[in-house]
């Protein structure tokens, strides 16, 4: 395999949720691979921290605070990175949460702060990135979705799937609008990745954990670093003719029929 396909030297990403998680093994993986890095997030000090390891590296970096909820935010973001780096080339959409609790009883308020986080600020930013992108003919955007874009999770998470619903298919469509323009647009569907806060979860009910691993046959939660490699390649020309897809990162959490088991087991024929 030519090692140069996945050489991103001279280019410049930018990553939403850059100081934990996810977010913060993306940046790491792009500015490893060889590109300069904006690191999103409302935790600056967070971001900060990331950045100084990416410099270390010997790549630049930008560390900017932002409410991925706020068209305002987000616009001016993208003024910064116009000022600091003149181009972007792939745009990581990693941040954003949302309310969870039961469909009888959740506040529309909550709906709306739901949709604003991973909906709308998504989709400003698809948008910011998009025009700048289109301007020069080539460019390759990624949103996290979840395995709550494709199939329903239930516990509480309507706000939450309602939202990831629409960026599968916000996905979908920018990919279909940009492709003959030189823009990929694709979509990495995670399961349970062990974060702060499914620990906290776990911590609270600890049968939460055998019910989550009960449905990935790998047999573990996922790690944020899980995402490095399909960040990378996606970023990449190693995809140049990959876009509108929606890539489950799951350890076989969506190919087992929700009936279905696995393991040691055995049965009688």
């Amino acid at each position: 395999m030519n090692d140069s396909l996945f050489n991103l030297t001279g280019k410049v990403a930018a990553v939403s949720g850059a100081a934990s998680g996810m977010g913060r093994a993306m940046s790491l993986a792009l500015a490893e691979a060889g590109a300069d890095v904006v690191l999103i997030d409302l935790n600056e000090a967070g971001a900060r921290e990331v950045a100084t390891a990416i410099e270390g590296m010997g790549r630049r970096s930008l560390a900017a605070r932002c409410d991925i909820s706020n068209p305002d935010d987000i616009r001016a973001l993208f003024t910064d990175i116009d000022e600091a780096f003149g181009r972007i080339d792939f745009l990581g959409n990693v941040a954003g949460d949302a309310v969870r609790e039961k469909p009888e009883t959740i506040r529309l308020e909550d709906i709306e702060s739901s949709w604003r986080n991973l909906v709308l600020g998504r989709f400003c930013s698809c948008q910011e990135a998009g025009r700048r992108m289109l301007a020069k003919g080539c460019g390759s955007i990624v949103n996290i979705g979840s395995l709550a874009s494709v199939s329903a999770l239930g516990r509480g998470h309507i706000g939450y799937s309602m939202a990831m619903g629409a960026v599968a298919q916000m996905t979908r469509e920018l990919s279909t609008e940009w492709a003959h323009r030189g823009i990929r647009v694709n979509a990495i569907l995670p399961a349970q990745v062990l974060n702060e806060g499914l620990q906290q979860r776990i911590d609270a009910d600890p049968g939460i954990r055998d019910r989550f691993l009960g449905g990935i046959p790998a047999g573990r939660f996922g790690h944020p670093d899980d995402i490095r490699g399909l960040s990378v390649f996606l970023a990449s020309d190693a995809s140049s003719w990959i876009t509108g897809t929606l890539i489950p990162m799951d350890g076989g959490n969506l190919a087992q029929n929700a009936g279905g088991s696995h393991g040691s087991e055995t049965f009688n024929e």
